[in-house]
């Protein structure tokens, strides 16, 4: 075996450099997020930083059993499945039918999903107000699920529908000769090959709803109000308590984690799923 050139070492010794910096600037916000949530506030003040310090949980039970931020927290895990359920469950079979079949109007409602977002949620802040306000659904759970729908379902459809249109058409003709409908196409065979987008839509339509903070602070105040909204409640003027924010923060960014986590072993089980014998 030859000697690896100096040149080729040297260019290996860069790219892992890059990389541990690139990995140090991702990592130290999460870093500082969790060790601020373990500093009491007099110690999170102090300047410069304490790097070495007495942890306490005294802001994970004060945020927790004092402020409530448990039942946001459970306000947001409902919200966030139940819009990430009904995102794929209406998504996958649209964007199959987007990826298969022809029909008027398919180029103009295509173009709506693909600019949805591209509406700041601000714009909108106010009509959906005054509407949800009118109908009498402020500060309910149901009225976050609709709306957190209507711009996670075009990001399902997107990134399913380009799923959809990588399998091949034959798989559908051959399964109609045997007497299978759309629907057993869709479920039995389409939907297994294409588990990979629907893992990836799947994670960013329960991160968007997990983090969403403009729609939950305009359209909620007790009852249905979410995690990142209690979160900015404690910014209140000059007062700024590090610690208990640091603490929602990073209860909020757990079950994100987790989700990823899971979703991730779907992906990856999606990619040998539905072959072709």
């Amino acid at each position: 075996m030859s000697a690896r050139a100096p040149g080729q070492g040297r260019g290996l010794a860069v790219q892992a450099a890059l990389l541990c910096l690139i990995l140090i600037f991702c990592v130290f916000p999460f870093y500082w997020m969790v060790t601020t949530s373990l500093k009491t506030q007099l110690i999170a003040l102090q300047e410069p930083p304490a790097w070495i310090f007495s942890p306490t949980l005294g802001n994970y039970t004060e945020v927790l059993f004092e402020d409530g931020v448990g039942r946001t927290l459970i306000n947001s895990l409902i919200i966030a499945v139940s819009t990430t359920l009904l995102a794929v469950g209406l998504g996958a079979p649209a964007a199959y039918a987007l990826a298969r079949f022809e029909f008027r109007g398919k180029k103009d409602l295509w173009f709506w999903f693909i600019t949805n977002r591209m509406v700041s949620p601000i714009v909108l802040a106010l009509p959906f107000f005054l509407i949800v306000r009118h109908l009498g659904l402020l500060d309910t759970h149901l009225v976050l699920i609709l709306i957190y729908l209507t711009f996670n379902l075009p990001i399902v459809i997107w990134i399913c529908t380009d799923q959809f249109r990588a399998i091949p058409y034959d798989l559908d003709e051959a399964a109609i000769l045997e007497g299978a409908s759309h629907w057993r196409i869709f479920r039995s065979i389409c939907l297994p090959l294409a588990m990979p987008g629907v893992a990836v839509s799947a994670i960013f339509s329960f991160i968007f709803s997990w983090n969403e903070l403009m729609y939950a602070i305009v359209l909620t105040r007790n009852t249905a109000k979410t995690a990142p909204a209690m979160a900015v409640s404690f910014m209140e003027g000059y007062n700024l308590p590090y610690g208990k924010i640091m603490a929602t923060s990073t209860l909020i960014v757990v079950p994100v984690l987790i989700f990823a986590l899971i979703a991730s072993k779907q992906l990856v089980r999606g990619l040998t799923m539905g072959a072709v014998k």
